[in-house]
């Protein structure tokens, strides 16, 4: 009866872990086109195909959509290739942060290290709140890590000087 027992666990774990790496999942959920399609104009489809573990904070097409439509166009250019990486690695953070972790924190407002470098701002004091976004669906779990759904993109910190000294 032990073999039995040990055979169904087996059987029963196999489809909890998700045959879809995070792009994958992210494809197939249908509402991250604009998501999908930034990754690819940012060259970051095999980053985020890659072992991981990542904890993708994933903004929705409507989170895009709340962005200017130039300011979107203008990001997808090839010229804009490392502003539109930045952006996109600031929604990432290496290791596997699962809801149960992120809310689990002993203070109620920390940051946390994306891949980009600078913090991502979370925030429990209302829901859960990244960088000023909404946390609105969590732990999509995929085969290299764990995607939370937010209504809003979010940017990393400006370093104002180079950005004025551009404009001159």
């Amino acid at each position: 009866a032990g073999l039995t027992v040990a055979g169904a666990l087996r059987l029963a774990s196999v489809p909890a872990r998700a045959a879809d790496d995070i792009v994958d999942t992210a494809v197939k959920a249908g509402t991250f086109n604009t998501l999908v399609a930034a990754v690819k104009a940012a060259g970051l489809v095999e980053t985020l195909k890659g072992k991981g573990p990542f904890t993708v904070f994933a903004p929705t097409d409507e989170a895009f959509a709340k962005l200017p439509k130039a300011t979107l166009e203008s990001l997808l250019r090839p010229e804009n290739k490392g502003k539109l990486a930045s952006i996109l690695t600031y929604h990432v953070v290496a290791g596997k942060y699962d809801a149960a972790r992120i809310t689990g924190a002993k203070s109620k407002q920390y940051g946390v290290k994306s891949v980009q470098g600078a913090n991502i701002a979370v925030d429990l004091r209302s829901g859960v709140k990244v960088s000023g976004a909404n946390v609105v669906k969590t732990d999509v779990l995929t085969s290299n890590g764990v995607i939370h759904v937010i209504d809003t993109v979010i940017l990393p910190p400006e370093k104002q000087v180079s950005a004025r000294r551009r404009h001159h």
